[in-house]
């Protein structure tokens, strides 16, 4: 009985330190998403800990009424679903700059803006350095130029990531 206690036990250790070792290191790519106009993301993680890690974004949206470029930190907890596939959720925030498209005889809102954001997704680790996602992040305006403050930002993006 206690041999079957042990070779449960060591199968359970070496069941979650090879699911563990699926997070790479290092991940850059780009992601990709549409919430109120195309945008692109040069995107970046880093690994900090067996089932966390750090995500920066740096990217621009585009639309026919505005041009805008932020910068977001996102702290991500993960977690293994079966083989490579991994879903994921954490929270952080940000800063950007808008540019609105002139109306003649309208007000000039362009400026700078703080949000405060979530994140929730899943991923899929190829057995070669590739990672795909699709991820939800919730914005919230924290403070920015008029109109901006209390403002809510549904960006849904496909992540296409080389790990390294």
């Amino acid at each position: 009985m206690k041999i079957i206690k042990l070779l449960t036990l060591i199968f359970c250790i070496t069941a979650f330190n090879t699911s563990a070792q699926e997070i790479s290191d290092h991940t850059a790519g780009l992601r990709l998403g549409d919430s109120d106009g195309f945008g692109a993301e040069i995107s970046y993680q880093h690994l900090l800990s067996r089932t966390n890690r750090l995500e920066l974004d740096l990217g621009f949206r585009d639309s026919r009424g505005y041009d805008a470029v932020k910068l977001a930190g996102l702290y991500q907890w993960v977690l293994t679903i079966d083989q490579g596939f991994n879903w994921y959720y954490g929270f952080g925030g940000g800063l950007g700059s808008v540019d609105f498209t002139p109306i003649p005889g309208g007000e000039d809102n362009d400026g700078l803006f703080v949000f405060a954001a979530g994140d929730i997704g899943i991923e899929y680790n190829f057995d070669f350095p590739l990672l795909l996602s699709l991820d939800c992040r919730p914005e919230f305006g924290v403070i920015g130029y008029k109109g901006f403050s209390d403002n809510f930002d549904f960006d849904v993006a496909l992540g296409i990531r080389y790990q390294f």
